[in-house]
């Protein structure tokens, strides 16, 4: 009887297949299977189109050809699409390996450590054929797997020669954000990550491995900012001049990398003085500068007042230039193989040579492990000779620079010009490592040779390694100049464009003291200048070091005073009043005495420069004051914003563009269209701007 069933239903027809129940039946089963097993792509694998979806479109294929008509057929075919599926699974999709651990890995004396990070190779690239970029920073192994036929680049490697599969039970990954340093020192939150990184918020690491971020090793000369004091108990503020530019370029590299920069390297001196300004200077080289001071509101605070003091050096005319006897000191040490430092250093001091005249003098003095002479004094007519030294200097050693500074003063003696520039130039990134280490000692080295007539100027290259410090300590006592250079249009700007300024002094140990009236001034407060306070009676203390102005130097400081009547800081005295010590106020319609002391760059006994304050140097409002008065406030208030403190915070970035926008002049450099780009980097990246 069964056999008689089954030879029925052997021999009937099968029914006709319904297309449109067909259609219905598999997408209602592929949407099941998506929503089931594929709602969240795994780990690895392509935002594009998935394997699933090639074995769907063959599926349908072969259902649309109505080969599914038969079970047995239909059955048949699922063996060669499996296979199909699981072959090209396994081209794309490798099983689990994880690179050996060569975490500590060093690759040169000098660099930050190459670390290779272990981790499953199942991550992939933000992008569809796009390489994963690292998190962790240049040269960093991420362990991502690259597209097919892609070829690995300088920040995404897969060394297969170091791969081993992973134990049966992989250990709980744990999760590292791919954050950038911390650049926000004082008061703020830490900077938001950079565009590029954004792409990859995060690595999975196995639990026992750590995370070593390339270190930084950049030291900075930690400063509080100037307090406000009272004219009552302190009317009296000395300090040195500077006229150095490395703060500014460090703040820039800073914010176009994505960090809001530490508070310690940000100068603000440094940052209104990196501008020329048109300030009005000297008749004749007899009086070596000019001061311009002028009284105006505040724009941060309706109840003080600014006091601009500007300075303009003697301009030397080209054909009163003196003969110039340059010595390079240049760092070759293993960490300046940097593309942003040995080969910008070469490019710097190529443009340099270039700017000099035929019967100047060159010698270039290395130092990596040991001092070495590289180029004996060499006139510029030579100029080939002098660019083939440059061109061959090649990194390699650590570094020893107490015995190549010697070796410099040494070359700079050999070739001393009488009247003439004798200047050492160093140019390193980082710490004389090897032998006479200590900032003290550098500094009384320095101030010994710089009685000779020989003074020493500092240029910085790169990051991580800069001793922002050192640099500081050896540029103040060698009577010179500090510049950071992080780009060749930096370069052409020092070492070209302000060229004459930057080798030609006109007056050294130059202070400033300013005593202010307590009749018309209750509080001041001194912006910038912090590392270069003087003593009150080091002013008149000829023995007492202080800086240089070069020929045209621009040199500008800013006092925030509160008007007598006005709130204070700081309570009044209850017991007594400021006295000059004849029992009366001189001059009182007088806001401030400025006194500027200086020496001859030859000459030992220094000469007094004053100039008295009064309603003549004030304007009512703020918008009366010159173009580049008001643009150097706004630099100004940028500086103290960057530093978190207390007297800007109520003005807000957009204030600051308003102000320098307002006042950029003709700007044939695009300085001042760079800093306004820069102001908006930082409103951008600054979590309090939110």
């Amino acid at each position: 009887m069964e056999k008689d069933e089954l030879d029925i239903l052997r021999n009937s027809a099968v029914p006709a297949p319904q297309d449109e129940a067909r259609s219905r039946a598999l997408d209602a089963a592929f949407a099941a299977y998506d929503l089931e097993n594929t709602s969240a792509a795994a780990q690895g694998r392509e935002a594009g189109t998935r394997l699933i979806d090639r074995a769907r479109k063959l599926w349908r294929e072969t259902m649309n050809r109505k080969m599914y008509a038969t079970p047995a057929i239909a059955g048949l075919l699922a063996l060669p699409i499996a296979g199909y599926t699981a072959y090209h699974l396994m081209l794309e999709q490798p099983f689990r390996f994880m690179p050996q651990d060569t975490v500590g890995e060093t690759a040169k004396p000098g660099h930050a450590e190459k670390t290779t990070v272990a981790k499953p190779m199942t991550l992939h690239a933000a992008k569809k054929n796009e390489a994963a970029p690292s998190p962790l920073g240049r040269g960093v192994d991420t362990g991502l797997p690259l597209e097919r036929g892609a070829k690995p680049d300088a920040q995404t490697t897969v060394a297969s020669e170091q791969i081993a599969p992973l134990p049966p039970e992989p250990m709980a990954p744990r999760v590292i954000a791919s954050q950038p340093q911390d650049g926000r020192a004082a008061g703020g939150a830490a900077a938001p990550r950079p565009a590029a990184q954004d792409q990859l918020s995060a690595v999975q690491v196995p639990a026992d491995q750590e995370v070593q971020q390339p270190e930084n090793r950049d030291r900075l000369q930690e400063f509080k900012a100037n307090p406000v004091r009272s004219v009552a108990t302190d009317p009296v503020s000395t300090f040195s001049i500077d006229v150095d530019t490395a703060s500014y370029s460090f703040v820039r590299r800073s914010l176009k990398e994505g960090l809001l920069p530490q508070a310690d390297t940000v100068r603000v001196e440094e940052m209104i003085n990196y501008f020329p300004y048109d300030w009005k200077g000297p008749d004749s080289a007899a009086t070596p500068f000019n001061a311009t001071v002028t009284v105006m509101p505040t724009p941060w605070n309706a109840e003080t007042r600014l006091m601009h003091v500007a300075i303009k050096g003697y301009d030397i005319a080209p054909t009163e230039k003196p003969k110039v006897n340059l010595v390079f000191l240049i760092d070759v040490s293993g960490s300046m193989d940097e593309p942003d430092k040995l080969p910008l250093l070469k490019s710097a001091f190529k443009l340099l040579v270039d700017r000099l005249g035929p019967n100047d003098t060159v010698s270039i003095v290395t130092y990596a492990g040991e001092a070495g002479t590289v180029l004996m004094p060499t006139k510029v007519s030579e100029k080939a000779k002098i660019l083939s030294a440059i061109d061959n200097l090649a990194p390699g050693g650590s570094t020893a620079g107490a015995a190549s500074i010697r070796e410099a003063y040494k070359l700079a003696g050999q070739s001393f010009v009488q009247g003439g520039v004798n200047r050492v130039m160093l140019a390193t990134d980082g710490d004389f490592n090897v032998g006479q280490t200590d900032d003290e000692d550098l500094k009384r080295l320095i101030e010994q040779n710089r009685n000779s007539g020989v003074f020493l100027s500092v240029l910085g290259f790169g990051r991580g390694n800069l001793n922002d410090h050192m640099m500081q300590t050896i540029a103040q006592n060698g009577n010179g100049t500090a510049a950071y250079i992080d780009t060749l249009a930096e370069a052409e700007k020092v070492l070209v464009e302000d060229a004459s300024s930057t080798l030609f002094p006109i007056a050294k140990d130059v202070k400033i003291q300013v005593e202010f009236n307590p009749t018309k001034v209750a509080e001041y407060r001194l912006i910038g200048y912090e590392t270069r306070a003087l003593n009150r009676e080091d002013f008149n203390n000829d023995r007492a070091d202080a800086g240089e102005i070069g020929s045209g130097h621009a040199v500008t400081a800013i006092y925030e005073i509160t008007p007598k009547g006005a709130p204070q800081m700081i309570d009044g005295l209850r017991y007594g009043q400021a006295s000059t010590g004849n029992g009366g106020v001189q001059n009182p319609e007088e806001y401030a005495f400025v006194k500027i002391r200086y020496k001859a760059p030859d000459g030992d006994t220094s000469k007094l420069i004053t100039t008295p304050v009064t309603k003549a140097n004030e304007v009512s409002s703020f918008d009366q004051a010159s173009v580049d008065q008001r643009f150097s406030v706004a630099v100004a208030a940028f500086g103290q914003k960057l530093r978190d403190e207390g007297q800007t915070a109520s003005l807000g970035y957009d204030r600051i563009i308003g102000i320098a926008n307002a006042a950029r002049g003709s700007d044939p450099f695009g300085y001042r269209a760079e800093f306004v780009s820069l102001v908006r980097l930082a409103a951008a990246l600054d979590s309090r701007n939110r």
